[in-house]
């Protein structure tokens, strides 16, 4: 059931502030992509080789789908207000790790215990469905992820900036900063929304069978981890082409690197005034097309020769738009089949969401060398965006056959 109590800011006793619920899927977004322009840097830093650093996204990526995974029956447990203090504490210590790593092994270890903090991406999502109903929780993630998007648009500007002036530590202690930040401000603010449940974790797993079954639950999942898919094969790709292709230095990499966010922080927006009108399946189904239409003209234009930064940063600024609409509708759904397993199939979804844009990233980075230029990797955008259009398309076919679309 929706909590009834309004949340008034810094007062523990009532439900965060939505501002909270910003920063608390924040951190670990400027977490994923604040150091991305440094990545050659830190290559030839820790002595190794590129496609060996970029394993810092792609393993860290991996290491976010099982946080997830196995966060949602705990939060679900023993509550959302002590998993999130504890991740946030984790957070500051390895973060604190990975300053001062002697080597790239150290480093590697101390970057994958930072994936805790994964945690903000479940748990902002089940806080808000622990709030209000399902259209309005679809509307109420966007404004989150809308306040959220700012940040992968300024993190990898800053951290190409803070590279060039200080060197690749200054991006981490930067999200230092922020964890402490975020570790007070939880402590002021979020009053528990979960409440804890008195059953066992035997007892939650005897309801998994039901939210598995559910072809809807799977739709929803899929749509989102295939959209996000293709945000994630760019993130594991885009380094490269930017560097080695176009040969952008890290400043001006880390400016056309936010060009996503923009069309996202834009299809968020429209997501949040628009998602009760419509629904959340229209609302997928329009971000999944979006997408898709992006993807498409973009691999012809690039088949075609037609390409540079301009070009290739320009329509990703439209899948980010995409994804803006369609990922508060499919989160909101997945939440939903289920509402009293709000954060454990929070947890699944992102785990599948995660370990696919882990796989794609890594295969992003594998595919990719300078004699292709970037046309195997919108390719494989091309196809991860095409594969949640069908899966969005599943959904609105299965809600009608039971009488809910």
């Amino acid at each position: 059931m929706p909590i009834s109590t309004k949340p008034r800011f810094l007062d523990r006793s009532t439900p965060p502030h939505i501002l909270t619920l910003v920063m608390i899927a924040a951190l670990p977004a400027l977490s994923l992509n604040i150091f991305l322009p440094s990545l050659p840097s830190m290559a030839r830093y820790f002595e190794v080789d590129y496609h060996l650093m970029q394993l810092s996204l792609s393993a860290y990526l991996a290491m976010t789908a099982l946080v997830q995974l196995l966060i949602g029956p705990i939060a679900d447990r023993f509550g959302r207000r002590p998993v999130l203090l504890a991740v946030t504490g984790i957070f500051i210590v390895t973060t604190v790790g990975a300053i001062f790593a002697p080597g790239y092994v150290s480093f590697m270890i101390f970057r994958m215990a930072q994936a805790a903090m994964a945690v903000g991406f479940v748990l902002s999502r089940a806080i808000v469905r622990d709030m209000v109903d399902q259209d309005r929780a679809a509307s109420m993630i966007g404004y989150v992820t809308m306040g959220m998007s700012i940040v992968p648009m300024v993190g990898p500007v800053i951290g190409g900036a803070l590279d060039e002036v200080f060197g690749w530590q200054a991006s981490f202690v930067l999200l230092l900063v922020g964890g402490i930040g975020l570790y007070a401000l939880i402590w002021r603010d979020l009053g528990e929304t979960g409440g804890g449940q008195e059953t066992s974790f035997l007892d939650q797993a005897r309801q998994y069978p039901a939210l598995f079954r559910s072809q809807r639950f799977w739709g929803y999942c899929l749509a989102a981890a295939f959209a996000s898919g293709v945000f994630f094969a760019y993130l594991g790709g885009a380094p490269f082409v930017g560097t080695e292709i176009y040969h952008l230095d890290p400043a001006l990499l880390g400016l056309y690197f936010g060009a996503p966010a923009l069309g996202y922080m834009a299809g968020n927006f429209l997501s949040g005034v628009y998602t009760v009108r419509l629904g959340i399946n229209r609302m997928m189904m329009l971000g999944a097309l979006a997408t898709l239409a992006a993807m498409a003209a973009l691999a012809v234009l690039v088949a075609a020769g037609i390409d540079g930064p301009n070009v290739f940063f320009g329509f990703i600024v439209l899948i980010g738009l995409g994804n803006g609409l369609l990922l508060p509708s499919a989160n909101a759904g997945m939440l939903s089949v289920r509402p009293a397993l709000a954060a454990s199939a929070a947890g699944i979804g992102g785990a599948i969401l995660i370990g696919g844009g882990a796989a794609l990233s890594a295969l992003a980075g594998a595919v990719l060398t300078k004699e292709t230029g970037p046309l195997p990797l919108v390719l494989l955008m091309l196809v991860a965006a095409l594969l949640s259009l069908l899966a969005a398309w599943w959904v609105i076919i299965r809600a009608r056959q039971i009488g809910q679309g």
